[in-house]
């Protein structure tokens, strides 16, 4: 598909979407997914069961490779500013094949990452009214802060952020700078006071010793590039990059600001701004929190369940268990708000294109939204958090996020070749270098996921293809301009038979 027919779709008034977000407004959006509450307890947990105070190290892994494939989608998104973010940039360089098989990903990591959010919401909402000394009701404690099962907190908070995601881009986004900005001051307030009881002691032993190597008969939860190598220890070296795996999980979402594009202004430029700009916040932001978490506790001493709250407990300051409550439910919401905006541009741009139903792509003329697609997300997501145990699937968000992510940086290197001349608001910087460094910092993360979590991913993909054949192929808007199977032959005129054909 040209770039020039990918973009052209905006401007049926019928299938385009209003402009809503300033540059300022961007980067709030990827701070709003990247920052949750992960950024409480993902140090704490990595640090204590996998990398020790390595974790710092980690983090940084994660964010260095999050910027190399930021430096690529900024480039796709400048040249080619459309909803479907990947995978519109996909479609246009590898056509529609490809495209859906990447847009089949997006579903996978933005639909179960809000659904696995939700869950994790709903945990967070109960402790921190438990801790605040309220009470549920008999008939509700069963129904609320519930890891499985149906939980009334998850139901809620998902039919009230697809209520708000319906109602049109500009109520989302003043939302989400409230939300925001309040979370960042919770997030201040514990980096300054967890800095007063730091310890350089705890980050003396980096790496830590690796533990002996161990045999599982779980092959199925062991990381598959330990399988290969015979090794499944934690710490040391192989532990930190381990967890830099996981850890990506955290940084997931700052391609979500690719998906904004069509409602951005001067997008060619505003979108590679917002996506790198608000990864490299996120990253010291990241970064700060991981070193007061290790640097308050020994990595050894430190509670995998809660550990910055646990922290603060066991230095006499408990008060802040109440600040990390609060924030890690404003981190939730923005998270969950994001995730639902930037799925409904994708499947937005999936049923523009008819590979799922072009009703789909409709704009209500009351809130100039698609608010057809957005109340299906929803549904999905509900159904998906309260019958599906999410939790336990965090590493298939990462996997499909990865993947997608290889995809982008390959598209970059083909981008250049095929098309050169296509204007662009931003260039990778190193091409192909970086591009390249992309898709080998992302593929040494997706050999460090558990062999379980490949083949759920496989099994999905697999899927996919099978709708895509069954529907999508036959209802594209580009089934009507392949050639037949069988391309009429011309008679030569020599024969006297002019002007007639035969198959």
């Amino acid at each position: 598909m040209p770039p020039s027919h990918a973009m052209g779709q905006w401007n049926s008034a019928r299938h385009g979407l209003p402009m809503a977000y300033g540059p300022v407004d961007l980067i709030v959006l990827g701070v709003g997914v990247m920052i949750g509450a992960g950024i409480f307890s993902l140090a704490g947990r990595q640090a204590a069961t996998m990398a020790g105070p390595g974790v710092i190290l980690s983090f940084m892994i994660a964010g260095i490779t999050s910027l190399l494939v930021a430096f690529c989608f900024a480039e796709l998104s400048s040249a080619m500013p459309a909803s479907g973010s990947a995978y519109t940039f996909t479609y246009v360089i590898f056509g529609e094949v490809w495209a859906w098989i990447v847009g089949w990903a997006l579903l996978l990591e933005f639909l179960l990452a809000a659904a696995a959010v939700a869950r994790a919401w709903s945990l967070y909402a109960a402790q921190m009214l438990t801790d605040l000394g309220v009470r549920f009701p008999e008939p509700l404690a069963g129904m609320v802060g519930q890891a499985e099962g149906f939980d009334l907190f998850t139901l809620l908070i998902l039919v009230l952020l697809t209520a708000v995601v319906a109602l049109g881009s500009r109520i989302g986004l003043r939302a989400l700078w409230i939300i925001v900005i309040a979370k960042l001051l919770a997030i201040g307030a514990v980096i300054v006071v967890g800095a007063i009881h730091f310890d350089q002691r705890n980050l003396a032993a980096i790496p830590v010793p690796a533990a002996p190597a161990t045999k599982t008969a779980d092959t199925l939860h062991s990381p598959l590039l330990g399988i290969v190598f015979g090794q499944t220890s934690a710490f040391g070296w192989f532990g930190i990059f381990a967890a830099s795996a996981a850890i990506t999980f955290a940084y997931i979402g700052f391609d979500v600001v690719a998906t904004a594009a069509e409602e951005s202004k001067d997008a060619p430029r505003s979108i590679p701004t917002g996506i790198i700009r608000s990864l490299i916040v996120t990253t010291v932001i990241y970064i700060a929190v991981a070193l007061v978490m290790v640097g308050m506790t020994p990595y050894n001493k430190i509670d995998p369940s809660a550990p910055l709250a646990n922290a603060f407990r066991q230095v006499g300051n408990g008060f802040m268990v109440h600040i990390i409550n609060v924030g890690a439910v404003l981190g939730l919401t923005t998270v969950i708000l994001v995730l639902l905006v930037g799925l409904t541009r994708v499947m937005f741009s999936m049923a523009r294109d008819g590979l799922i139903p072009r009703r789909l792509a409709k704009i209500n003329k009351t809130y100039h939204n698609p608010t057809g697609v957005t109340l299906l997300i929803g549904g999905l997501a509900i159904l998906l958090a309260e019958f599906v145990p999410v939790l336990t699937l965090e590493p298939l968000v990462v996997i499909g996020a990865l993947f997608v992510f290889v995809a982008v940086a390959g598209g970059v290197i083909r981008m250049r070749r095929t098309m050169p001349d296509l204007p662009r608001g931003f260039r990778t910087p190193l091409s192909p270098v970086v591009p390249i460094a992309s898709i080998a910092a992302c593929l040494w993360l997706m050999v460090n996921l558990q062999v379980i979590t490949w083949l759920y991913f496989i099994l999905w993909m697999a899927f996919g293809v099978l709708v895509y054949l069954g529907y999508g192929r036959r209802n594209s808007v580009l089934a009507g301009v392949r050639p037949p199977a069988e391309p009429p032959t011309v008679i030569p005129s020599d024969t006297g038979f002019r002007g007639r054909h035969r198959r």
